[in-house]
């Protein structure tokens, strides 16, 4: 049985003046999966994640999310949806419950649910401790985690999250991160995950695409993009070979035979999957983008 789409994007493009950013995109995204979106700068992941946010207008294309068209129902997607941004969207002089009341008050949140939907956000991103403390006073990370919660109060079915973990330390990062892993499962929220940390995409994503050159160049599970990388590192004392062996072992039993032949030593024989940055830079040819 196929899986719900939350999702569906078809022939979707966008130009500024005659600056291409987006030509014939066309993207599904599952319901309840964390799907990781990448791409260079200036490959139009932001300009992507803003029109399905209507804070851009695409030029043509159809759209289809949560089952509903793009147009003629932007109010109940916008309920249904919430973007977490890079940069902090929360007043600092303001504590915890403050900032968390303010935005439960934009998102029009019944009063009566306002202080159930306000613990529950907080419960979900552990900032229980800080819940009368000024904004002004956290750390990077808790600063990350309360733009999160934020995020959480109108009980979102499709999470967006551009770069969450941009400028904090390596143990708040991780933490964020299974926060993020907790959201999806216990929610059943479908997540949009960008990032520039190919560790993070390859810790919580289900799928990933990759968007370059205005589309999308490559599209599939995780395990799938990086085990068609899998290789075999031979290594001698003055010589190394890397042997693909996404279609069998013929040629490493070639070369082992070749080499025990000659009567070479091997010094080490490494096998596993590539990276996910090692494909990502494959595939995008390794370009320097500005």
């Amino acid at each position: 049985m196929s899986k719900v789409m939350a999702i569906k994007i078809q022939s979707l493009n966008k130009s500024y003046q005659t600056h291409v950013v987006l030509k014939d995109l066309n993207l599904n995204i599952k319901k309840g999966e964390i799907f990781g979106l990448l791409g260079p700068n200036g490959a139009g992941k932001t300009t992507l994640i803003s029109i399905l946010n209507y804070l851009e207008t695409k030029d043509s294309g159809e759209i289809t999310i949560l089952g509903k068209n793009y147009e003629k129902y932007k109010k109940h997607i916008q309920s249904h949806s919430s973007y977490i941004p890079q940069s902090y969207a929360f007043y600092p002089e303001l504590t915890t419950y403050e900032n968390l009341e303010f935005f439960a008050a934009l998102y029009k949140i019944n009063p009566i649910n306002i202080k159930e939907k306000i613990m529950t956000a907080v419960k979900m991103t552990a900032l229980e401790k800080y819940i009368n403390r000024k904004a002004k006073d956290f750390s990077g990370g808790l600063k990350r985690r309360l733009n999160i919660a934020i995020g959480l109060l109108n009980d979102p079915e499709i999470l967006y999250l551009d770069e969450p973990t941009v400028g904090i330390d390596p143990q708040s990062r991780k933490y964020i991160l299974d926060i993020i892993k907790n959201i999806n499962k216990t929610q059943n929220t479908t997540i949009i995950y960008t990032s520039h940390y190919m560790d993070e995409i390859e810790y919580l994503c289900d799928e990933i695409a990759i968007l370059d050159n205005n589309r999308i160049v490559k599209k599939d599970t995780k395990q799938n993009l990086i085990s068609e990388n899998t290789s075999v590192k031979i290594k001698l004392e003055n010589e190394e070979f890397t042997i693909n062996t996404k279609d069998g072992y013929k040629e490493l039993t070639d070369k082992l035979s070749q080499l025990k032949e000659e009567n070479r030593k091997i010094l080490s024989i490494n096998y596993g999957n590539k990276t996910l940055e090692e494909m990502f830079l494959k595939i995008t040819k390794q370009d320097l983008r500005d």
